[in-house]
């Protein structure tokens, strides 16, 4: 297993991090998995003989129920098996069960403490942008978490840039707890990522933990263009993440991963995540498995190097489109371009793709 630094600071992780948003199965969670305690625990183990110091949860999966499993599940195993989660999204129907509130943010930690058992959590992680909550109040808030020793580091997830970049100048100001990472949505189906959140990463010096990198199953190489599609699935049962905005260029970029898996005789999932590890800035990739079988077919993917030629046809045929500012930037910018510009913008100064 190869460990990297969390963005700017001493804490190694795993490129691979177990997520846990199958565990428990509990209402609209039930479309990703219903993994019980048992199960859980068998997943956990697997991770842990394979390397995997990373446990990825929020407050919200299945209602507490996720972090209550894991809690169980890692009973006597607290100290090699590193627990992130995150707040949010509402937890009760009042008016205040919801938000990055201080109020509701020390609280949900406090609660998720109790459900995993253990005296800090290690990441800390905003769940989702609150915009009617001043961010000096919700930075604050992680600040006296912090130094409570409730958490240990404290990051965000699904903010846009000028998001993190606020809360970065928050932080600076006030010499309070500072964002170590954000939690993303990344992957050979969706690269928009590439615009602002990883250029921000590498100036910023954050890192960067992938949620779905295989796009919800798009990209196992199950679902094909012109064949009839797999009887069971996240996006047969109305799941809605990632939206599919280009089904050619989706079809296309799918056929390209699974020639190149089985040249490699390999599983296409795994071309995906080998690919999707290489990218500049990304950290660890949080993976879920809805049986063992599943996740065993995963982690080999963090021995699979990928051969330049083999990176370049899937840069290719999944590059984004590139917006303004940034063809322009790729026109008349490129004698002066440093390295997280070209995080985004280095295929297309290149050649190798077009805008």
């Amino acid at each position: 297993m190869e460990y990297r630094l969390l963005g700017r600071s001493g804490l190694k992780v795993s490129v691979l991090t177990l997520g846990t948003m199958t565990f428990g199965g509990a209402g609209f969670f039930a479309k990703t998995g219903s993994s019980d305690v048992a199960e859980a625990r068998r997943l956990i183990d697997i991770c842990r003989d394979a390397g995997i110091n990373l446990l990825d949860t929020a407050n919200v999966y299945s209602k507490g129920l996720s972090e209550e499993i894991c809690g169980e599940a890692l009973d006597g195993a607290r100290q090699d098996m590193m627990v992130a989660t995150k707040a949010r999204f509402p937890m009760g129907d009042g008016p205040n069960d919801r938000g990055l509130s201080r109020r509701h943010l020390i609280s949900e930690c406090e609660a998720s403490l109790r459900r995993l058992r253990r005296d800090w959590i290690d990441l800390y992680q905003l769940h989702q942008w609150d915009g009617q909550t001043p961010l000096e109040e919700t930075m604050e808030a992680l600040d006296t978490l912090q130094r409570a020793g409730k958490v240990r580091y404290v990051g965000c997830s699904n903010f846009s840039g000028w998001h993190v970049m606020k809360a970065l100048g928050i932080s600076e100001r006030a010499g309070s707890a500072r964002l170590v990472s954000q939690q993303i949505y990344y992957s050979l189906q969706g690269r928009e990522a590439e615009y602002e959140l990883l250029p921000l990463s590498l100036d910023q010096g954050l890192g960067v933990l992938v949620w779905s990198p295989l796009a919800g199953g798009l990209l196992t190489g199950k679902y094909r263009r012109g064949q009839r599609q797999p009887a069971s699935g996240r996006h047969l049962q109305n799941w809605g993440e990632p939206p599919i905005y280009d089904e050619a260029k989706l079809y296309d970029t799918i056929e390209v991963l699974v020639a190149i898996a089985a040249s490699r005789n390999v599983p296409a999932a795994q071309v995906a995540m080998a690919w999707s590890l290489a990218r500049p800035a990304i950290t660890s990739l949080v993976i879920g498995a809805r049986d063992e079988a599943q996740l065993k077919a995963n982690l080999p993917a963090v021995d699979l190097k990928l051969t330049a030629e083999e990176r370049a046809k899937l840069d290719a045929v999944s590059a984004p489109t590139l917006i303004y500012p940034y063809w322009h930037q790729a026109s008349t910018a490129r004698d002066r371009l440093g390295a997280a510009d070209l995080a985004l913008l280095e295929p297309f100064v290149r050649g190798e793709a077009r805008f």
